[in-house]
């Protein structure tokens, strides 16, 4: 384990002579604890991942990633074995983000340092990951065959907020796994450096299965025993409502499709439907449609068109600045749909829309200014509004989105 826990070249003196001992420069696997004020039970876990370590015989090394500890926690690490990286921003993220530079393993296994976790599971996912597997998702639920000591997690992440979330990624990203909010996890480093993760707070870890998933990187799950925090005078530090909407807001911003696209295209198809029936000024049963009807279908139209021109500059921004993959279908799609023909598309929508508002202007006219038949002369103005405006927007979002789709060195 000597070597395990050396970060550097190390020189030692034996009789005046300087011998140079070297440390492999890669090792099989660094086990990553982040660390802010662990010191009631960072030995404890450092301990047991040791012994894992030693017992399976993994060329192996434990880094802990201290994000500003002031209770001692750097010493007791230091004292136990550990590599100890200092990381002086805070944040979750940033803290693993630290020392999973620093570390030398081919293999990551990253978990917390309340001893919830119990890091003598180690080599079930170092199993898997030798297998194949880029990504080895712990899982505490007993959907995924995981367990839950009592007083180990509070009920309602239990029953509602870790389902309901694992249930979103299985749905929104086809993750294959059952939760998603595990702490304890390893993953290839290759794959880790793949992802270019960005996220420096809680979102960091649900970051990394949502970027695997939608990578096409291989997925594995390990189900694992949670333990009640071992902690007696620290306080969590997770917080369940902000870091649930956390949660659930990296989730929307990480999927154009579902936060804009979706909603868009339904709110595009309520309208053309409300023009088939307003249009004709037809009616089912005692219900009819006229003129109002042609006005909430512009409102929902206009909205809808909005609302996925929003997915389509979302996406394309995420995708140029390594937020998203890049998406060959997408790719297509731009290409197809560049500036000019956007502009050309943009023009002959907003010339329709000007003529039919100009029929109803002449009609204006030719009753000498006076009233108009109201149902005849805004079933020319209405389209002719929404054509208008579907050609403004997608004129100035032709532009917007050819310079969100300029490429930078």
């Amino acid at each position: 384990m000597e070597s395990v826990m050396q970060n550097s070249p190390i020189s030692s003196s034996t009789n005046g002579n300087t011998a140079l001992r070297l440390v492999p420069e890669e090792l099989e696997l660094s086990v990553v604890i982040p660390c802010l004020n662990e010191a009631e039970t960072l030995e404890h876990c450092i301990r047991v991942a040791q012994n894992a370590i030693e017992q399976h015989e993994i060329d192996g090394e434990v880094v802990v990633a201290d994000n500003g500890s002031t209770d001692g926690s750097i010493q007791i690490a230091q004292d136990a074995g550990a590599r100890v990286v200092r990381v002086p921003d805070r944040g979750y993220g940033n803290a693993l983000m630290a020392g999973i530079a620093a570390a030398r393993g081919r293999y990551v296994i990253m978990g917390d340092a309340d001893a919830s976790y119990d890091f003598a599971e180690i080599p079930n996912f170092i199993e898997k990951l030798r297998g194949g597997c880029d990504l080895v998702q712990g899982c505490r639920l007993e959907s995924g065959g995981g367990t839950v000591n009592p007083g180990a997690m509070p009920l309602l992440h239990r029953w509602i907020g870790n389902p309901f979330f694992s249930s979103l990624v299985r749905i929104m990203f086809k993750a294959p796994i059952h939760d998603v909010n595990c702490g304890l996890r390893g993953f290839s480093k290759a794959m880790y450096e793949r992802l270019e993760q960005r996220c420096t707070g809680m979102e960091f870890a649900v970051e990394m299965v949502l970027k695997a998933s939608l990578r096409g990187e291989k997925i594995g799950e390990v189900p694992i025993t949670l333990h009640k925090d071992g902690r007696v005078t620290g306080s969590p530090h997770l917080r369940t409502f902000r870091d649930g909407w956390r949660t659930l807001r990296f989730f929307l911003i990480s999927s154009p499709r579902w936060l804009f696209l979706y909603p868009g295209v339904g709110l595009i198809l309520v309208g053309l439907i409300a023009y088939l029936f307003g249009m004709p000024n037809s009616s089912i049963g005692s219900i009819g449609f006229g003129v109002n009807t042609l006005v909430m279908a512009n409102l929902a139209i206009i909205c809808g068109y909005q609302v996925l021109l929003f997915s389509v500059f979302t996406k394309t921004f995420a995708i140029t600045e390594g937020l998203l993959p890049s998406d060959q279908k997408f790719e297509r799609l731009f290409r197809l749909f560049n500036l000019e023909r956007g502009l050309i598309a943009s023009g002959i929508s907003t010339l329709v829309g000007l003529l039919l508002v100009g029929f109803a202007v002449l009609e204006w006219v030719q009753s000498g200014f006076g009233p108009l038949n109201t149902e005849h002369s805004l079933r020319l103005a209405l389209p002719g509004m929404l054509f208008t405006a579907l050609g403004v927007q997608s004129f100035f979002a032709s532009f917007f989105l050819s310079i969100l789709g300029m490429r930078r060195k």
